[in-house]
């Protein structure tokens, strides 16, 4: 292991006195177990030049093999630490708006219900394969399907035109056809969604797809809140803004989209008591939070809510 650490530190240095300094030995031993590691190998890892050390073909690829088992290693010996040997540990692969806006507010009532457990959050936002990442369960947006999982029906989605009142006085948007003359802000992954709702209302709107592009549902929601322009939202991720008059809702019309977000779990979950917990837990909340009304939808079409 130590040629290991020796070889990877001075490969990501591009130094062997770097990494010298790093591990805490002599530049001498470094060297010693770097050659070690080039004669076990059969192969030379670095080329030397003067003082530096330059990675050969062969040194590249191992590098960034082994930094990417180093770091498997790391996140797993995190996990286990974190367990501290006792309680239990929800790793949860969360979309970021959907994490922040609404699921995290939550949880202090599942932590009630499960205390002594730990919930750990990282961000995706496209589907994986379980069986290659750590994550005992993920939120989705889009159709009820996910290979080798199962799916479970949150939250459907009105989409409104949002704006700050002091963007709405500026602009003079009093009407929707007032809405094609303006900044209009989109969200990345959905850069047909104001033309979508320009065809609902029967608007002409030969720019609907100009404007600033944005990532993520925070980002267009703060760039709205700060006047850059009129953005599509999710309601239910904004209600925060909506409250506080940060933003407001332009008109009622709201496009109704026909994917919605799901929890899902792999079915190497499904005997999990903890796993099972959390999202029987996560499906009543979410029915406890939808308008009334709002059920899973099979219809094919959007549809326009007035």
């Amino acid at each position: 292991m130590g040629q290991l650490m020796a070889f990877e530190s001075a490969a990501r240095h591009a130094s062997v006195s770097r990494a010298a300094l790093e591990i805490h030995l002599t530049q001498s031993a470094i060297s010693r177990q770097i050659k070690l590691l080039e004669e076990q190998l059969g192969t030379a890892l670095f080329h030397r030049v003067r003082q530096r050390v330059v990675l050969t073909d062969a040194g590249r690829v191992y590098a960034a093999e082994l930094r990417a088992g180093l770091d498997t290693l790391s996140n797993a010996t995190q996990r286990v630490m974190t367990m501290g040997g006792i309680g239990e540990v929800l790793n949860l692969a969360v979309l970021p708006t959907f994490g922040t806006r609404w699921l995290i507010p939550r949880m202090r009532r599942f932590a009630a219900l499960q205390p002594g457990v730990t919930v750990n959050f990282a961000s995706r936002t496209e589907p994986f394969d379980f069986a290659r990442e750590p994550f005992d369960a993920a939120i989705h947006f889009g159709a009820d399907f996910w290979p080798g999982a199962s799916c479970d029906y949150l939250l459907g989605e009105s989409v409104v035109p949002v704006c700050s009142p002091e963007f709405k006085r500026r602009s003079g948007i009093h009407t929707r056809e007032d809405l094609a003359r303006q900044c209009l802000l989109h969200q990345s992954s959905r850069p047909m969604q104001w033309a979508e709702w320009f065809e609902q209302v029967k608007i002409a709107a030969p720019h609907a797809m100009r404007g600033p592009r944005f990532e993520q549902f925070a980002m267009l929601a703060e760039a709205a809140a700060n006047g850059l322009g009129v953005a599509l939202v999710p309601k239910f991720l904004v209600e925060e803004e909506l409250a506080s008059d940060r933003l407001i809702v332009l008109f009622r019309e709201a496009l109704i989209t026909q994917r919605a977000y799901y929890v899902v779990v792999p079915e190497t979950g499904a005997e999990n008591r903890l796993v099972q917990s959390f999202r029987d837990w996560l499906v009543g909340e979410a029915a406890a939070a939808r308008p009334r009304g709002q059920t899973k939808s099979r219809e094919p079409a959007a549809a326009v809510v007035r």
